[in-house]
């Protein structure tokens, strides 16, 4: 299987999954102008189970969350970017402003997001909680940030 995957294929694998008793670790983003901050939040989210699954925000919703001029660099290229990591197993790209479908069609085990995040405004997270998965929100490490990284290629 491909590590750029569809969500049938993902539930086909969700199945032998759960058989194996390995943990599916989920986290979701846009990962626009990877930096090290992005890299050590997705090397935490792995070390939390088996599988590290990554939800990618398309362009068009990119767009619509950060506006008009994002995402800096396309679809594709952001998903071979992490695929590229070792420690990440599948990226799956979804067109709605949240990965809430996703995740409850996916079921995790953990749902992990950044530490900009309250667990009660993560979405999906009501729905791990209830199939007994746990919502872990991983404290960002500063000095790091997409939008800081723009305005400094902005002002040079």
């Amino acid at each position: 299987m491909k590590k750029i995957t569809s969500l049938s294929q993902l539930l086909h694998q969700r199945k032998l999954w759960l058989r194996e008793g390995k943990t599916l670790v989920f986290t979701n983003g846009c990962f626009d102008l990877l930096h090290l901050g992005h890299v050590k939040y997705l090397e935490k989210a792995k070390s939390l189970g088996d599988i590290l699954v990554i939800g990618l925000n398309s362009d068009k919703s990119v767009k619509k969350l950060k506006g008009k001029t994002r995402p800096i660099l396309d679809e594709k290229c952001r998903a071979g970017l992490l695929a590229s990591f070792f420690f990440v197993d599948f990226v799956i790209l979804f067109h709605d402003l949240t990965p809430l479908k996703l995740i409850e069609e996916l079921k995790p085990d953990v749902l992990v997001k950044g530490g900009d995040y309250k667990i009660k405004d993560i979405a999906g997270a009501e729905s791990v909680k209830n199939n007994g998965g746990k919502v872990i929100v991983i404290p960002f490490i500063k000095g790091y940030s997409t939008t800081k990284i723009i305005n400094k290629i902005k002002n040079t």
